[in-house]
Order: C-alpha cells, then structure tokens, then sequence
C-alpha cells in the first residue's frame, strides 16, 4: 500500500486510468480476435473458391492438359501437385478450426461429395522450394512432393488440401494466408490510443472537479485557527459543496459570536472586579498595622494579575490583523528590556525574511517565555533557524528542568509546578498556554523538553504560510 498515492486525487486517478487501460486492452483483445476470424475465413474463402475452379478445370481435361495446368496454376500462395492418392482413405476434416472452416467452405464451392482432406497450422517465414515447395506431411501422413524452384514465402497459417479428381486420381493443393494479413492494425490501434487518451484526460479533470472543493475547505479549516476572521468561503458549485461550504461558514459564525460573546462577558467581569480591588485597596490603606496593610495590598496585586491574564488568556488573540513582522528586531527588543531588568539574554542565528503574524501576539507570546527562563532558569540563550516553510525558535535556560510528565500539564490554566519551579517569584499558570495559542494562531506549536546538557529548552515554530 505504501506504493499507492498519499492524496484522494491520486489515488482516484489511479483506479480509474488502471481501469480504462484494462478495458482497452480487453477491448483491443476481443477486436483483434475477431478480426483475426474474419481475416481468415475471408481470405480462406477466397482460396477455397480457387481450389474448387482448379479441380472443376482438372476434371474437365485430359491427363495431358493436367500436367499443363498444374504448372500454370502452381504460383504462391497457391501451389498444385498432381499425384497417387493418399496411403489411406480420405475422411472428414480432422485439425485446428482452421481447417474446420477451410473444409465447410471448401464442401460448399466444391457442390459434391468427392472426399477430401485438409489440414492447417502456423508456420513461420521460411525460404521454401517452389510451386510445389518441398514435401509437405498431409493429414492421412503421406509426403507430397512439391517440385519447382525455391521461392521465399511469409509465415502465417498453412492450408494443405489433398482430394479426388472425377477420374480416381488425386490432387494435392498446398496454400497459405500471410501474416502481413494478421498484423495489427495502425488505424485500430491509433483510434484506441485516442480514445484512451480522451478518456484519460477527462477523468483527470473530473477527478479534479471533485476534489478541489476538499481541498479548499481543509485550506479554509486551516486557515481558521490562525484568523477566526478569516473571509468565509465562497458558496458554489455542486449542491454537496455548497452544503460543505454553508456548513462551514456557518460554523465560523457560531465560533466568532461564541468568543466575542464570551469576550464580552469577561471583559464585563473585569470591569466589575476592579470596583470591588479598589475598594479593598483604599480599605487597606487605613490599616494601622503596616505588616497587615502590606499582606493586603500583595493579595490586592495578585489578585488583580489573575483578572488580567485570566483575560487576556480568555480574550485570546482579539482581532489584531495579520501583517510582515521583523522577527529579529522583535527578539532584539525583547533581549534590551530584559537586560534593562538585569537578566542574561543571548541571542545567535538570524532570519532576514519578515514573518507573517500579529506583532502584539507574538511580543507576548515570546515575552512569556523569555520571562520563563530567566526568572526561573537564571538565563535565557535564543537560537533563531531559519527555514523555507518555517522560523524555529529555541529557548533555552540554565534551570533544573521538570519532569518529563509535567511537560505537557504546564501548558494547562492555572497549573502551577510546585517542586520544579520555585512559586515565590509569582505567576498564575497562564503564560504558558497564551504563549502557545499565540503560537498555534500563527501556524506554529509550542512544546517544552528537557535539553539533554541541562536545563529546559522551550521550542517555538512559526509557519511562513
């Protein structure tokens, strides 16, 4: 199976050209054969009708004018030896089904029941002596001599009859139908390339007809995770696809107003959130005791960056638009902020081709984890590869690293390491799942492993597309 082709057009065009050139060669089978059977009962007939006026002739002359005759009658394809009957008596008509139809014919020109024999076979070119071409075995096995010059005659399917002239005595008749007259036909065979060909091209384009709608619909499904905005598809063509394309664009409706409604809704819930926090706020500010004030006001602060990442994780990516991003200026101006809080960021490789993306989302996205490493790895070491589909971006600290079956649960909400990773320092368990829906709206992925000389190595790709 692994020969067959990966893609559903291929695969269709395949079964289907396999199964026309099997119908024309079944067809060309059938054709040639039954050409075959009219070329040899025409062309057979035509001797058989040539035999039955030379034995008329010979019955009709003396001895004498026999011998004359069958000298002038003695020309291939056609030769004629006068002689004794055949050791044995002549009976029906025994062989290949050749001489079957060479015999039926043969009675019917004849118009009598004077007996006969005939055989037939194939034979192959040959440079055999002349009219009477050597000595040829019969049916009942008697040699015939056939005396005259050698000539050069075609293979193809030999004829020799042996029968009974009217006075007793036996003539011997040895002819044979060309194989030029089998050859394969040019015209046939070009009018069945043609028509296979024909056929052949318009299956391709059917084929093709069928599935570009699909095609198209895995472009658009693509697509959408990348902009919930995208345009919808356009609604033509065969009424399936027209149900596939209303189908989806229906969904991409459902799936916009579900987010701007939940959108909405949290941005409603922070907004009344900060009411509450700031009431708490000026509440803790009259607080006598100042280590009770300060316990208050560090709750008060947690609590207002678990409203704000809640909603920027929630929100998503909003609708910024899609536009050419200097992906290494970006990095760049991510390695001053951080050197400007005193943190230890490097930075190798390069890619001088703008990236398709949303520069806000992708700051973040990258900010997020820069911030990762050097919060809780002591450094950050950036290495950019640059590819022709793809930009891959490695991140690597100088930390401990987690557990193997911790890297995945990270990207969850809220999921927070609690030996792994020192909690102190802060954080609400939603950088890492924002960064990697940034990612994924980008064409990317994001995913986190252990590097082999220590430390974690965060690994972003961002598709070109």
């Amino acid at each position: 199976m692994r020969f067959l082709p990966r893609s559903l057009y291929g695969r269709l065009a395949l079964v289907l050209f396999a199964g026309l050139l099997v119908a024309q060669l079944l067809s060309a089978a059938i054709n040639f054969a039954e050409r075959d059977q009219l070329l040899v009962r025409s062309t057979g007939m035509q001797s058989a009708l040539r035999i039955a006026d030379t034995v008329k002739l010979l019955d009709a002359v003396g001895d004498t004018e026999r011998q004359r005759i069958a000298g002038i009658f003695s020309a291939p394809p056609l030769t004629l030896t006068l002689g004794r009957a055949p050791a044995g008596a002549a009976g029906p008509p025994l062989g290949t089904p050749h001489a079957t139809m060479f015999s039926t014919v043969l009675r019917g020109a004849l118009g009598d029941e004077r007996p006969f024999t005939v055989s037939a076979e194939v034979v192959e070119t040959a440079d055999i002596a002349g009219p009477g071409m050597g000595r040829h075995a019969g049916m009942m096995g008697a040699e015939m001599p056939m005396a005259g010059p050698r000539s050069f005659m075609p293979g193809g399917v030999r004829f020799a009859v042996q029968l009974r002239l009217n006075d007793g005595s036996w003539a011997s008749f040895d002819t044979r139908i060309p194989r030029d007259a089998a050859n394969l036909p040019l015209r046939l065979v070009l009018t069945l390339l043609v028509l296979l060909a024909v056929v052949a091209v318009l299956s391709l384009v059917a084929v093709r007809w069928v599935t570009q709608p699909l095609n198209l619909l895995a472009g658009a499904a693509e697509a959408l995770g990348r902009d919930i905005h995208r345009p919808p598809l356009p609604e033509h063509g065969p009424t399936e696809v027209r149900r596939a394309a209303r189908a989806f664009n229906d969904m991409q409706t459902r799936l916009v107003r579900f987010i701007d409604e939940r959108t909405r809704l949290l941005t409603a819930m922070s907004h009344d959130l900060k009411t509450p926090i700031t009431r708490m706020r000026l509440r803790a500010e009259l607080l006598d005791d100042d280590d009770e004030r300060l316990r208050f006001e560090k709750d008060l602060k947690e609590m207002e960056a678990m409203v704000a990442q809640t909603l920027d994780f929630m929100r998503g990516l909003g609708s910024e638009a899609h536009q050419p991003i200097d992906l290494m200026a970006l990095v760049e101006s991510l390695q001053a902020d951080q050197a400007e809080l005193g943190r230890n960021v490097s930075v190798e490789g390069r890619t001088n081709t703008p990236v398709r993306g949303m520069p806000l989302a992708l700051k973040r996205c990258l900010a997020n984890l820069l911030d990762n490493a050097a919060l809780y790895g002591g450094s950050a070491h950036v290495s950019v590869l640059d590819g022709p589909a793809e930009v891959t971006i490695r991140i690597r600290d100088n930390g401990p690293g987690i557990p193997d079956a911790e890297l995945e649960r990270v990207f969850e909400p809220f999921y927070r390491l609690e030996t792994s990773r020192n909690r102190a320092t802060g954080g609400t368990g939603l950088g890492l799942g924002i960064a990697r829906d940034i990612a994924r709206a980008h064409g990317g992925d994001l995913c986190l492993r252990n590097h082999a000389g220590g430390g974690l190595e965060a690994v972003l790709t961002l598709s070109r597309g």
